[in-house]
């Protein structure tokens, strides 16, 4: 791993997946953990600009409704139970929440749960010459999941920052997420350490 093959991710963190106003409490689903964490997250940025250098890549979502999304998830929300289409138009959704992408980094959008199904983003990494992707983001069991196993079916190798990823405060999500923090990712996919642990380890 050097600067020049290494290549930070933030995935998703944007309104619709840590605002208190997209909050959903019929569905008990509750951002404050995700908001604990991005603090945190913004500081590791900025450590991770000086220290490692190099590509910084933001992924947010297109606006999560029908006319955007791929036919396989549009099916999957014929299901009542699990339809999650927003119904708003304003664009606050897709806005990022609090962290602030600069002038060279780049910004995928995405309309599906994993990264990579856009294909701009393989591209990208494969032009700079990308080999190592530092993980960081929203949902542990959901987006970054998928993103890490699109990416690493590409052959892309990962260090997940688990102290970096995080999902709802629903309990079993969160028993969830630690179980692949703990289990999945470390034995499946790549280094997972926390961010003192990477920026400890960075030459």
């Amino acid at each position: 791993m050097n600067s020049s093959n290494t290549a930070l991710l933030v995935i998703d963190v944007i309104n619709s997946c840590a605002h208190e106003k997209c909050e959903i409490p019929d569905w008990n689903i509750y951002f404050s953990k995700i908001r604990q964490m991005i603090p945190k997250l913004k500081k590791f940025i900025d450590e991770y600009r000086q220290k490692v250098g190099g590509l910084v890549i933001f992924i947010k979502c297109a606006p999560w409704r029908k006319e955007f999304l791929t036919e396989n998830i549009n099916e999957l929300y014929t299901d009542p139970k699990v339809t999650y289409y927003s119904k708003d138009t304003s664009g606050f959704r897709e806005e990022f929440y609090l962290v602030i992408p600069q002038k060279n980094d780049l910004v995928i959008i995405k309309n599906h749960i994993d990264a990579f199904t856009n294909p701009e983003l393989d591209k990208k990494l494969k032009e700079q010459g990308i080999r190592y992707l530092v993980v960081t983001g929203i949902f542990t069991d959901g987006c970054v999941l998928a993103t890490i196993n699109g990416g690493f079916s590409r052959g892309y190798n990962f260090i997940i920052i688990k102290d970096l990823v995080e999902t709802s405060d629903n309990e079993t999500r969160q028993k969830l997420s630690t179980l692949l923090k703990e289990y999945t990712f470390p034995n499946l996919y790549g280094k997972t350490l926390t961010s003192e642990e990477f920026l400890q380890s960075w030459k």
